[in-house]
């Protein structure tokens, strides 16, 4: 393509300018071959003609075409050359304010000197996880793509953030760690990433100053390894540090101040523990004063010292350390104001002893005083034979303190590293590493030293490393893509560094001029001079001697050679160094110890990979005591070894740019811009790049955006590439232009711009027809208005001259008319006038002659009344004077009879018959009082004779005994037992007879009235409860009609309000168990962990063992309740204590032995309780068979039942009168052994007779039960025959009529009897298995009795050999501890029937509730089809054998029904049943528990549910149909909890049948809640689980979907997007739809509640609309119109599928507002003040910075597209002011808004649902 072909008219180029670099131009005449000149207009209209003819000058750059203008990528430019880099990046920066820009592999970041919105967490959340391509350019997606590849490739990644100061390498280097630290954050609790961020405030406070580039340059180099485990996780970190500038800690230029960490010290001088040492303000210091101003604007040093020292204590430096690091820096400051005095003319000099600061530096450094006061003016010679002390000069003295300074911050700098290292290390091995490379960029200055010498010099190192990657890359796309590789030239500077470092090179003649004793710096510079004049880098300056100038890549650079070798040297005397060494405090010694190693350098450098950048020791001593090695020397090996890490690593670069000197924000400045994009790299990439093929495309995207170039009969191919190869022919014919490779087309420079001009006249020409046919169109519809305008004003104007006429004859008519009607309306006006006046005196004549006559009858009527009333008057007043009299002889009467009664009362009073009859109440008192005092008396009597009586028996009884203890053991030792046993058991007998019979009188008396007043209590609420619906119906009605508006509006508010506090309050409590999940995962992970490394069997405690232990309590038992006794005796004996219990010590004892008999006692009622059950269980089926045939018959059973026990009773109470005569003659009468064995003979027969009559009594109440239901069977059969009857008519006969049995009628009666056998053979078993338990019984108690026989048996032949005083002593301890015993056994009776007590209380109650609803159940039924039902026994019972909606199982079959149910259950096998069928089954097992009262079991079951539920979630945690079936059958079963609680609120959907499966026992509202809590967990994970699958869908299926074919246009990319693109997975908006589809019909299926659907899909477009907002605002390349159009579409299908699933009540399309808005703003207008209205009216969900963000970021695909001006951004922006939006950018994705689960009720009984085979639920059995 020649260069007249792109050269033409309307051609814009760019042209060289002194102010702004380069200019921007349109050519007005096309350009020829041969033109000397081009015709060019300037931007502001002026002409200007470009000569091309002079030598050097060619033609100028060609411009951009303006879509191609704000490009992200540089590479994506078709020209690729300076001035295009230049403007593309300033419209970015001042246009879009975008600081960042991609050039090929490089990222260039443009300081803003602002703080911008852009580096949030939710940003680094946005960029974590997407190509780099993918998003906008950002520091960011520098880090994620080095994070990515490492993991990826597993192979270590460096960052190299490179740029002069002030550029903001040191924030990016920062902001790249910081994302590392979020997203790679460390897996252990050590919080690594917080110490590698905390880092960084020591490292500026010690490294980083103030310049006149910048405020915080860093004055070092910098390269921090961040490594991580084989998971990515963050382990460890290691700094490196590279050439510390230390000539700044004794002199700064003017503006420039010292190292931060001198001044926020001095700021700190005034806190209690820095007073020692001696610090005042800055200014009062030589070091710190130098530069001038001391303070930097906005930068508080008091406060960053706080950080500081806060981040010292956070990477674990001790407070002792703090402080001697603390104490050095000062002890520096003191140095540098030491005065220095000189004599002989400065040959010689001193420093005064009495010098402060002298004073103030040793004591902080803990030094001699006398000794560094003379080593600071003298220095040591040592030559052969001996070694002489000499005075130095006041110039040497100088540069010896400085080079003191110098050394100890150096030291001082290096320890810290040393230890932010050790803090940062880690024992875990290091699997990869990133490393950040913070280093100086390129500097030129117009004095120009050592140290920018050594700066340049690593710069060009870097430099050659970098341009030999990117040439590497470049040449492995060629290769990749197959495209032939020809050698691309570009600039090597190995020539530049080998100038450098080589053999005889710069640094090696520095070190060498260093070594000899007299080396000067002019010496030096002259052997440069001679050695490399020859050099093509090297120059000598034309009028200095002591210059030379190397020419760098970026520039050349003029060096001055003054102050090299001192620099290089770095001499520090050995005498000082010893002084230091002797310090009194250990760090301060050991800072210099180092300095005695004979180490080896190089061996050090191995070891560790941080490079110390102080010098060494020297292998020889000196004269001086120089070190070893040079400053050059080691840095060019830390420089070496810093390349060969890059070398091992895959490199990432990011070039700081600095856009003014002045540090204004967004203000560029082309000059220094240009500069350093020179200097840094980014315009060789870019020629790397123009120098092969530059731009390149893929097939379907070159297709998409050139097809308007093609043909039809080419689009009809299938063959995309074949179509591009075909047009690329015919359009460009110098096949060098282009290359095909494998999946993309290479372009040279300038033909993706050529084809760009292509389209855009295709372009122009259709818009040229399209505009003539317009225009065409309008002018003949603009002819037709006008000929229809014209025809219709001629229509108007002639109705308008006939409608005129019509109006004239109308009005002329109409006066006729009105004339004739006025002459005949005044003539009947006057005959009417006549008329009326004749009528109305003809009417006041007539009415004044009738009121005459009508006063005169009225006169007369008015006497007759008067004369009436008075007559009536009169009479009455006579008649009330009569009454009158009559009263007041009445009342003196009375009063008069009154006082003669009142006078006889008081003379009766007075009288003594009066008080005794008041005093006889207080007489009989008095006589009980007396009587029963004189009975006390009596018995005090009777118990003194009694003792005395066994005082004085004792001795006699005594002999008794002995006489008759042989024949007792012989004879009467079993009979005894027998007796005591036979009637301690007798009288325990009918003592609980009696008892339970008046406890049964007592709770039926209660019973009975409590029913009545609980009667009379309903019906009193219930009418309170109808007048109070009444009142409120009036008061509703009322408060309705007087303010219905304001109330209804009041109440919205309230409800508004209400719900959002309990959305706040729902959030928060769900976030709460949200933690609280996340912390048990995180437990359960840690103890799984625990398990893999100890890999032995633990045993672990169950955590529900206290509440079952609780919940058993509350159920008391015998056994539990002499447990409970048996704990109290021993806490009271407890309780007593010590003293106490010596008293006593045979109670003591008693009390224990009582102790183990009800421990025994115990362990025998639980063997017989396990028997009973087993029995019940046995006895199960025949009991529910029987029960409901003996329902009719338990009234009259009961009644003589009752009778019986009366009997019984009163058959007791007399054998106990003559039992308790019996013991008491036993009792006096001790003298002869014959009254023991008629006792006991007395015994036995009243036993015998005892059970006689109770067989005989049973056998009555046999015959009497049977007698009793054949008639009650015969009545009911005799009723229903006669009903029978009734129903016949008259007329008809029965054959069998004369029968008097019938033998339907025999046959109920022998069922009737078959029934009667049955119960009373069930009843003789029980009085049977009774029997033996009381015999058995009654035989442990002989055989305890038989034990205490022989304990008083061995106790009595004691006494016999013991003295008397000591045998009646004995004998009354024996009585005392007796009635002791007796005591505490009646106690514990005592105690144990309140128990009992307690429980028959409960029992009654349960009772009670079950009476009252079996009765409420009996009223229900008519009372005439009772008798009909009583007779219909089979009926009835067959009917109570129905399913009852309950399931039992064994205690051992749990863990299987878990199993079977919960673990193994899958939801296939249960997708054919009810849904939600394991919640029923689990409900119907827990009513079963709850029906039996078995508290344990309940808890046991719920307990297991729950934790299965958990263990199934975490082994399924990406499965979504299982976490949706389970959360469905969670929130089933916590409704059927609900819904058959019993609770009112519950049940009002429930019918009777649901009803009846209500709950009886427990309460489990605890449980429900725990229930809710793991509903609120797997409602979560199943949200997690969603946004997983449906996350990588949504920018592709939402944003880059072409859901419109051919609307969008597709733009040139860059290197990044198309290397970004290999491999990527692209989702359409009907692929997610699809899912969508999946979700729903899973969790329609699985039962799961409409509400919770409806939040689950609320939740996922809210992520689907924070995702798309949040990814369409971070990139530049879908800010379009086009994009907007597509955008909106596939919302409107995302609400069409919601209308379709009928979701539009959920809140979801809510959710996709901002959304919307932000596709609607994307395709409004963009231009006029009204557009701006329109904007921030439309925009409302979208926040103030949203808003500026996009129409920043909008681009125009086409270049008919118009850009929004910075004007129209700004007039946004002001109009937003009033708004108070958020301040972020970036919707929060992960945000999850607060489930609520309403209750939902099932209408399906518990007796309907079916137990499907494949469950293998065969043990569950139906109830």
């Amino acid at each position: 393509m020649s260069a007249t072909q792109l050269y033409t008219k309307y051609t814009r180029v760019w042209i060289p300018d002194p102010d702004e670099v380069w200019r921007s131009a349109e050519i007005i005449k096309d350009y020829k071959e041969g033109d000397k000149s081009l015709q060019l207009k300037l931007e502001d209209e002026t002409l200007y003609e470009y000569p091309i003819d002079l030598p050097g000058s060619e033609l100028p750059f060609l411009r951009n075409p303006d879509i191609l203008v704000g490009q992200n990528d540089l590479t994506a430019l078709s020209y690729l050359h300076e001035p295009a880099v230049l403007h593309n990046l300033k419209v970015r920066f001042l246009e879009s304010n975008h600081i960042y820009t991609y050039c090929g592999i490089v990222l260039v970041a443009i300081n803003p000197y602002e703080q911008l919105p852009i580096y949030e967490q939710d940003v680094i959340y946005a960029y974590s996880g997407q190509n780099m391509g993918d998003m906008d350019p950002h520091i960011f997606a520098v880090a994620e793509e080095a994070y990515k590849q490492m993991a990826r490739d597993e192979k270590n990644q460096s960052i190299i953030v490179s740029g002069e100061s002030g550029a903001g390498k040191t924030v990016s280097a920062k902001y790249a760690m910081r994302f590392f630290a979020t997203v790679g954050g460390s897996a252990s609790e050590t919080n690594i990433e917080a110490k590698v961020l905390a880092s960084s405030p020591i490292v500026e406070a010690i490294g980083n100053a103030k310049t006149t580039r910048n405020d915080n340059s860093s004055r070092f180099g910098k390269y921090i390894q961040i490594g991580f485990d084989k998971r990515y996780h963050i382990i460890g970190a290691n700094m490196r540090t590279y050439l510390l500038e230390k000539s700044r800690v004794v002199f700064q230029a003017e503006d420039e101040r010292n190292y931060h960490i001198f001044y926020q010290l001095c700021a700190s001088s005034s806190l209690p523990e820095f007073k020692d040492l001696g610090l005042t303000c800055a200014e009062d210091f030589f070091y710190t004063s130098q530069g001038g101003d001391t303070s930097i604007d906005g930068v508080d040093d008091a406060d960053d010292f706080e950080k500081t020292r806060h981040a010292f204590t956070l990477l674990g430096v001790k407070e002792s350390h703090q402080t001697t690091i603390f104490r050095i820096i000062a002890a520096i400051l003191h140095l540098g104001n030491l005065k220095i005095q000189g004599e002989r003319d400065g040959e010689v000099c001193s420093v005064s002893s009495e010098d402060e600061h002298l004073s103030s530096f040793c004591s902080l450094l803990g030094v001699e005083h006398s000794q560094m006061q003379h080593w600071l003016c003298h220095c040591k010679l040592v030559t052969t034979a001996e070694t002489y002390v000499k005075s130095m000069s006041l110039h040497q003295v100088v540069n010896a303190r400085n080079a003191l300074a110098k050394h100890i911050y150096a030291q001082l700098f290096n320890w810290i590293v040393q230890h932010i290292n050790k803090a940062l290390h880690t024992t875990v091995k290091q699997h990869s590493f990133i490393g950040v490379l913070d280093i100086y960029g390129f500097e030129t200055f117009e004095v120009n030293s050592f140290e920018q010498f050594c700066i340049n010099y690593a710069n060009e190192k870097l430099q050659q490393q970098f341009n030999s990657h990117v040439f590497k890359l470049e040449q492995e796309e060629y290769m990749k893509e197959g495209i032939p590789w020809t050698l691309i030239d570009f600039y090597d500077n190995q020539p530049c560094i080998d100038l450098i470092e080589a053999k005889l090179g710069i640094l090696d003649l520095l070190d060498e001029e260093c070594k000899v004793p007299k080396g000067t710096d002019q010496n030096w510079a002259q052997k440069l001079y001679d050695r490399h004049a020859a050099s093509l880098h090297f120059q000598k300056p034309r009028m200095s001697n002591t210059s030379f100038i190397v020419l760098h890549f970026a520039d050349k650079v003029e060096y001055q050679s003054e102050g090299f070798l001192e620099k290089n040297r770095d001499t520090v005397y050995e005498e000082q160094i010893n002084i230091l060494k002797a310090s009194k405090y250990q760090m301060v010694a050991d800072l210099f110890q180092e300095e005695t190693d004979a180490v080896p350098a190089s061996a050090v450098q191995k070891r560790t990979p941080r490079i110390n950048v102080r010098s060494a020791k020297p292998a020889f001593k000196a004269a001086n005591k120089e070190h070893r090695k040079t400053v050059g020397h080691q840095f060019r090996n830390s420089l070496q070894l810093l390349m060969e890490t890059l070398n091992a690593t895959t490199p990432h670069y990011v070039r700081c740019i600095k856009p003014n000197d002045e540090k204004l924000p967004f203000k560029f400045d082309p000059k220094r811009t240009v500069q350093q994009l020179r200097a840094c790299g980014v315009l060789e990439t870019i020629r790397i790049s123009a120098a092969g093929f530059p731009s390149r495309w893929s097939y379907p995207d070159f297709f998409n955006r050139y097809r308007v170039l093609m043909n039809k009969r080419d689009l009809s191919k299938n063959d995309k590439k074949q179509i591009c190869q075909t047009l690329l022919e015919n359009l460009i014919k110098d096949p060098d232009k282009f290359q095909f490779g494998r999946t993309k087309i290479f372009f040279r420079a300038g033909q993706v711009a050529y084809l760009e001009k292509l389209r855009a006249d295709k372009f122009r020409a259709a818009t040229i027809m399209i505009q003539k046919t317009v225009r065409g169109w309008l002018q003949r519809a603009r002819y037709q208005r006008l000929r229809r305008a014209t025809l219709t004003l001629q229509r108007y104007a002639r109705g308008h001259l006939a409608r005129r006429l019509f109006q004239h004859l109308r009005r002329t008519r109409a006066a006729i008319i009105l004339q004739k009607q006025y002459r005949m309306l005044r003539m009947r006006r006057a005959f009417l006038r006549v008329r009326s006046a004749t009528l109305t005196i003809q009417a006041f004549a007539r009415g004044m002659f009738v009121r005459r006559i009508y006063h005169q009858m009225l006169l007369e009527h008015k006497a007759t009344i008067l004369q009436k009333y008075a007559r009536g008057w009169l009479a009455r007043a006579r008649f009330r004077r009569a009454q009158a009299a009559a009263v007041v002889l009445q009342c003196h009467w009375r009063r008069l009879r009154a006082r003669r009664q009142l006078q006889a009362l008081r003379i009766e009073a007075r009288s003594a018959q009066h008080l005794k009859k008041l005093n006889i109440g207080m007489e009989n008192k008095v006589v009980q009082l007396q009587r029963k005092v004189d009975e006390q008396n009596k018995e005090n009597k009777l118990l003194n004779e009694q003792l005395s009586m066994l005082t004085s028996a004792h001795s006699s009884e005594v002999e008794k005994l002995k006489k008759e203890l042989q024949q007792y053991q012989q004879t009467q030792q079993g009979d005894g037992k027998q007796l005591l046993s036979l009637q301690e058991e007798t009288e325990r007998l009918r003592m609980e007879l009696e008892r339970a019979h008046g406890e049964r009188e007592v709770l039926e008396d209660s019973h009975g009235k409590e029913r009545d007043l609980l009667r009379k209590r309903i019906c009193d609420l219930e009418e309170e409860n109808a007048l109070l619906k009444q009142e409120k119906e009036e008061l509703n009605s009322r408060i309705l009609c007087q303010s219905e508006g304001e109330f209804a509006r009041n109440t919205v508010e309230e409800n508004m309000q209400m719900k959002k506090e309990l959305e706040e309050e729902r959030s928060r409590y769900q976030n709460l168990v949200k933690e609280y999940a996340s912390l048990e995962q995180r437990y359960d992970n840690l103890r799984n962990e625990m398990t893999i490394f100890k890999q032995t069997p633990g045993h672990r405690r169950n955590p529900s063992n206290q509440s079952s232990l609780e919940s058993d309590s509350n159920n008391p038992s015998i056994c539990t309740s002499e447990i409970g006794d048996t704990e109290d005796v021993i806490q009271q004996v407890e309780e007593i204590g010590m003293e106490k219990a010596a008293m006593d010590m045979t109670l003591f004892l008693k009390l224990q032995k009582r102790v183990r008999e009800l421990e025994l006692e115990r362990k025998k009622l639980q063997a017989q309780l396990e028997k009973k059950e087993q029995e019940s269980k046995k006895s199960q089926v025949i009991e529910i068979k029987t029960e409901v045939a003996s329902e009719h018959e338990d009234f009259a059973y009961n009644t003589l039942k009752r009778q019986e026990l009366e009997s019984e009773n009163k058959k007791l109470k007399n054998e106990l009168n003559e039992l308790r005569k019996a013991i008491a003659d036993h009792a006096t009468q001790n003298n002869s052994s014959n009254d023991v064995q008629d006792g006991y003979n007395l015994l036995l027969n009243q036993l015998k007779s005892a059970n006689e009559e109770l067989e005989v009594r049973k056998e009555e109440v046999l015959i009497l039960r049977s007698q009793i239901m054949k008639a009650a069977q015969q009545k009911e059969s005799g009723k229903n025959m006669v009903k029978e009857r009734e129903s016949i008519s008259p007329n008809a006969s029965w054959p069998n009529s004369d029968r008097h049995v019938d033998q339907e009628d025999a046959i109920e009666a022998y069922q009737g009897m078959c029934e009667t056998n049955r119960l009373l053979e069930a009843q003789l078993q029980d009085q049977r298995r009774e029997h033996e338990e009381e015999m058995e019984a009654l035989r442990n108690q002989m055989d305890l009795m038989q034990e205490e026989l022989e304990k008083q048996q061995q106790a009595f032949l004691q006494t016999l050999q013991l003295s008397p005083e000591i045998q009646v002593e004995f004998g009354l301890q024996q009585e005392i501890t007796r009635l002791t015993n007796e005591n505490l056994d009646l106690k514990e009776l005592l105690e144990k029937l309140e128990k009992n007590e307690k429980k028959l209380k409960k029992q009654l109650k349960i009772y009670m509730k079950k009476v009252q609803d079996f009765e409420a159940s009996q009223t229900v039924v008519p009372v005439e089809r009772r008798p009909h039902e009583r007779s219909m026994q089979v009926a009835v019972q067959r009917k109570e054998k129905d399913f009852q909606g309950m399931l039992e199982y064994y205690k051992e079959d749990e863990p299987l029904l878990i199993r079977n149910l919960i673990t193994d259950l899958k939801p296939q096998a249960v997708s054919a049943t009810v849904p939600c069928l394991p919640a029923y089954i689990l409900y119907m097992c827990i009513r079963h528990a709850d029906y039996i009262n078995d508290d344990q079991k309940v808890h046991s079951l719920l307990t297991s549910t729950i934790n299965g539920v958990k263990k199934v979630l975490k082994k399924h945690q990406d499965d979504f149909e299982m976490t949706s079936f389970w959360l469905a059958n969670t929130c089933r079963l916590l409704h059927c909890l609900k819904q058959y609680s019993g609770e009112e609120g519950f049940m009002t959907q429930n019918t009777a049948k649901q009803n009846e499966h209500c709950l009886k026992n427990f309460d489990l509202t605890e449980y429900r809640q725990v229930l809710g809590h793991l509903s609120i967990q797997i409602y979560q994970q199943l949200i997690n689980i969603a946004e997983g699958i449906l996350q990588p869908m949504i920018v592709s299926a939402v944003l880059e979907n072409e859901s419109i074919q051919g609307l969008s246009s597709v733009k040139p990319v860059g290197y990044r997007k198309y290397c970004s693109k290999e491999g990527d997975s692209s989702y359409s908006l009907d692929e997610m739809i699809r899912q969508l589809n999946t979700f729903h019909s899973i969790m329609c299926d699985q039962g799961l509640d409409p509400e919770i659907i409806q939040q689950v899909f609320k939740q996922l477009f809210y992520m689907i609309n924070a995702i798309t907002l949040n990814n369409l605002l971070l990139r530049k390349d879908v800010c379009s119109w086009s994009t907007g159009m597509q955008l909106r579409f596939n919302i409107s299908q995302l609400e069409e599928w919601l209308r379709g699933k009928n979701l539009q009540q959920s809140g979801a399309a809510q959710t996709l507002e901002p959304l919307i808005q932000a596709a609607q703003l994307l395709q409004l207008k963009k231009k006029t003040s009204e557009d701006a209205e329109a904007i921030c009216s439309l925009c409302t969900s979208l926040s103030t910075q949203q808003i500026v963000k996009i129409l920043n970021l909008y681009t125009p695909v086409n270049e008919f597209e118009e850009r929004v001006t910075v004007a129209f951004i700004r007039n946004i922006q002001k109009q937003l002011q009033e708004r108070n939006d958020p301040p972020q950018l970036l919707l929060d994705f992960k945000h999850m808004f607060p489930v609520l689960f309403p209750f939902n009720p099932s209408a399906i009984t518990m007796d309907s649902i079916h137990l499907p085979a494949s469950l293998n639920l065969d043990f569950l059995n139906k109830v």
